[in-house]
């Protein structure tokens, strides 16, 4: 049986297709399911020593999973021109929330960093937000702009002035692994947007320079540098944590030791549930299951650009840019999240999407892809509530 679907005034004639996109929905949920469970498995010895109770973190991801998923089922219930039109808007407010943050008495200081707003039981790190935002602002820019982007004043450098401000704000937290996801999404944005070359390496240069120089005058991230560069020169003190994940690494081998059967996460990997997740599902899963991770984020990319490229056929260029940023902003930090663990990257404080323990991150990882299904589904003419 067929249908005729009309998208954006174009009709094709064919098989009937169904409302979702089961491929993204199925890997976005695969993700969050190994999560759920290695999460537990991760933090299962620090919940019964620290909190007296092993199901603590589990307890908690759950509950940020289940926000994320009425978060998403909130998303895909808007309108993509709705996100076109309050992309400077969101922008605006998420400024004003890194702002915020930094304020004496307003913002939590945790760790010798303030990333973290209290309101009421609910802790919100706006810098997840702000990678979310910025995302959604750059698409637009890139869609009003469109005639102008080859020129650098208009094409590259109004954006690189918004990016500054946010991420010398960011830099207040500290917080440069979100600045470095930013630049680079937004950079690759730009590339794809079609602002022209040597702006583009210009401003490449220039952002390279910024953070060769960022790390030379400041002794924590000389430190971070550093112990990456030769963790086994102090493995016991600034090597500690990529020393511990990169044992992990070593002892899972192909198919790994075992589920449940870690013992880096015994008091020797630190953050073992959050940014260091990776290594201890490369201990457990071994090699095999880094691969699936990455064949899971690879899956995710590829259909954020598919819909790019099917809203871009129905005349949906906002939809197209913004598909590709969100897209890009999953992978990239998953990408520098699983560069970190295996030591290919300095440290620095980025989750894993959909998998690591934390409450902003999952949500707003989730409301991408409840953005990235509603791109997909307008793209096809179809709207909620009437398919």
């Amino acid at each position: 049986m067929s249908r005729v679907i009309e998208a954006g005034g174009v009709r094709a004639a064919g098989r009937a297709r169904s409302n979702w996109d089961y491929w993204l929905i199925g890997a976005w949920l695969t993700l969050a399911t190994l999560g759920l469970i290695m999460v537990y498995s991760a933090s299962v010895d620090y919940a019964t020593r620290t909190q007296g109770n092993s199901f603590y973190f589990l307890v908690r991801h759950a509950l940020y999973l289940l926000a994320g998923f009425a978060v998403a089922g909130i998303v895909v219930r808007t309108r993509v021109r709705w996100w076109e039109a309050g992309g400077p808007y969101l922008l605006l407010i998420g400024l004003a929330l890194l702002v915020l943050v930094l304020l004496p008495g307003i913002g939590m200081h945790v760790n010798g960093s303030s990333r973290w707003l209290r309101l009421g039981v609910v802790t919100v790190q706006p810098s997840e937000l702000m990678k979310l935002f910025t995302v959604v602002y750059v698409a637009g820019y890139l869609v009003r702009k469109q005639e102008e982007l080859r020129k650098f004043t208009q094409g590259i450098l109004m954006i690189s002035i918004v990016v500054a401000v946010a991420g010398v704000l960011l830099l207040q937290e500290p917080d440069l692994g979100s600045v470095v996801v930013i630049c680079v999404t937004v950079l690759t944005m730009l590339f794809l947007g079609g602002v022209r070359f040597w702006h583009f390496m210009l401003v490449v240069g220039a952002g390279v320079g910024g953070m060769v120089l960022l790390t030379l005058i400041s002794p924590y991230r000389m430190n971070r540098v550093t112990s990456f560069l030769d963790p086994w020169a102090d493995p016991y003190n600034t090597g500690f944590q990529l020393v511990q994940a990169l044992i992990a690494f070593g002892r899972g081998e192909w198919f790994g030791v075992g589920l449940g059967a870690s013992v880096q996460k015994l008091s020797y990997l630190p953050a073992a549930h959050t940014d260091f997740l990776m290594a201890v599902i490369a201990e457990e899963l071994g090699l095999v299951g880094v691969i699936g991770v990455l064949a899971l984020y690879g899956i995710v990319l590829l259909r954020a650009f598919a819909i790019a490229r099917q809203a871009e056929f129905a005349g949906q260029a906002y939809g197209a840019r913004l598909a590709q940023g969100l897209g890009l902003l999953l992978v990239v930090q998953a990408m520098i999240n699983l560069g970190v663990n295996m030591g290919l990257l300095p440290t620095k404080g980025l989750t894993l999407p959909f998998v690591s323990y934390g409450g902003s991150s999952t949500v707003v990882s989730c409301a991408a892809i409840g953005l990235l299904l509603v791109i997909e589904r307008e793209s096809r003419g179809l709207v909620w509530g009437r398919a």
